[in-house]
């Protein structure tokens, strides 16, 4: 919308076009059928149409290019480029001509002009033309300000502006998931929702990790050595559709073994985003650093590095335990107690001292455990006390086992 100060008798004349690519021109199709009055008029009519696509006349296609009318739809993440001319009306020579261009967001006043350095003259009916261009990083109530100042041939110093007001909306919305694993990897699950009226070509979803992590995109599959995407050949999104992207986040080696330090990074990364829409308008969104719970491990953690899939009824078989202290400053003495339940019997000494763990430093432990009932049993019961606090840190269902009769042969 234009909003013009009170008239005033100036001698130049400012205009300003948003540019934006055209769009394909739609026609609406008017037919009948031949037994009604106008017979075959409206469909010859219609054939006769430049605008209209030969052969297929009734729909709403068209192979025409249309400019566009007014400032349009701006979102976030988008280039608004407007082009702005100041023309001389008059037929006097007009001396230094300064046009200056600022936009004004709810936070802040931008300067966007090329230069802003003032022309020395400008003869009647010539013109100076300026391009200008501004990635939008701020939703909400922009007015682009167009001033423009000059000298008269009789001394005498003009001034005017011209105010364009426009709205730039949102294109996206992203909404984040964060899974813990018990490995210290952190699983992201990103909702992204097209909430434009026009569809878009999702060119690029990525995940910048923090420094801490490495990531790895779960959003393709390999098929006969050729990476597929998950979601076809056509990166589409329509608008209100949703799509999921998945990404797993690793620690790095260095980062990996401190496990104090792992336990409190909150801050994981962030995504950026790239798509086009309206023949290769191409808009790009960054978030902010996305953050998740941190885990509440305590100060001992147990993880699982080896379990089987599926064992034999009554048969004993090995799992290894991983005991981390997450503590960055106090030595522990730990011992290990073992509980059996209604279907899960542990084989080995219960009670047994584990020895003194350093802080950030883990340890091994290789357990022996059978189960007494059939089906998907839940591995439970270990209890790890430190003798120096008298604390005991209880662990259940750990893992789940796939317990099979002895007479069904079990793969290794």
């Amino acid at each position: 919308m234009e909003v013009n100060p009170p008239k005033q008798e100036h001698l130049l004349a400012l205009k300003v076009m948003r540019l934006t690519k055209p769009t394909l021109f739609t026609n609406i199709p008017v037919t009948c059928e031949e037994k009604d009055l106008p017979g075959d008029l409206f469909n010859q009519l219609m054939r006769d149409d430049p605008s209209t696509v030969r052969g297929a006349e009734i729909l709403m296609l068209g192979e025409m290019l249309t400019l566009p009318q007014n400032f349009g739809n701006i979102f976030l993440g988008e280039t608004f480029s407007s082009y702005i001319s100041v023309h001389n009306d008059s037929n006097q020579i007009v001396k230094d001509i300064l046009v200056k261009a600022d936009l004004q967001t709810s936070s802040q006043r931008l300067n966007l002009s090329a230069s802003n350095a003032a022309v020395a003259e400008l003869k009647p009916d010539c013109c100076i033309d300026d391009v200008i261009h501004h990635e939008v990083k701020e939703i909400g109530t922009h007015i682009l300000v167009c001033a423009v100042s000059y000298t008269t041939q009789g001394g005498e110093k003009m001034y005017f502006r011209k105010f364009f007001k426009f709205q730039v909306l949102k294109p996206l919305d992203v909404k984040t998931k964060f899974y813990n694993a018990e490995t210290d990897e952190v699983f992201l699950e990103a909702q992204i929702q097209n909430i434009t009226t026009s569809p878009m070509f999702m060119e690029k979803v990525s995940l910048e990790p923090s420094i801490m992590y490495n990531v790895t995109e779960l959003n393709s599959v390999n098929q006969a050595g050729e990476c597929l995407s998950t979601f076809g050949s056509r990166a589409y999104l329509q608008p209100m559709d949703t799509r999921q992207y998945l990404y797993c986040l690793k620690p790095k080696k260095e980062f990996a073994e401190k496990a104090g330090i792992i336990k409190g990074v909150t801050v994981i990364g962030k995504l950026d985003i790239v798509w086009k829409t309206n023949l290769g308008e191409r808009g790009r969104l960054q978030t902010s650093q996305l953050q998740r719970m941190a885990p509440g491990y305590g100060d001992v953690r147990l993880s699982l590095e080896a379990i089987p899939d599926t064992v034999n009824l009554e048969e004993p078989f090995h799992i290894t335990c991983k005991i981390t202290n997450c503590s960055s400053e106090r030595t522990m003495d730990l011992v290990l107690e073992m509980c059996n339940t209604s279907s899960i019997h542990w084989c080995g000494i219960s009670g047994r001292q584990l020895g003194k763990l350093h802080p950030s430093s883990s340890l091994c432990l290789a357990l022996t455990l059978l189960s007494s009932v059939q089906g998907l049993q839940s591995v439970s019961g270990l209890r790890i006390t430190d003798t120096f606090l008298k604390r005991t840190y209880e662990y259940d269902d750990i893992a789940q086992v796939c317990v099979v009769s002895s007479a069904v042969k079990v793969e290794s």
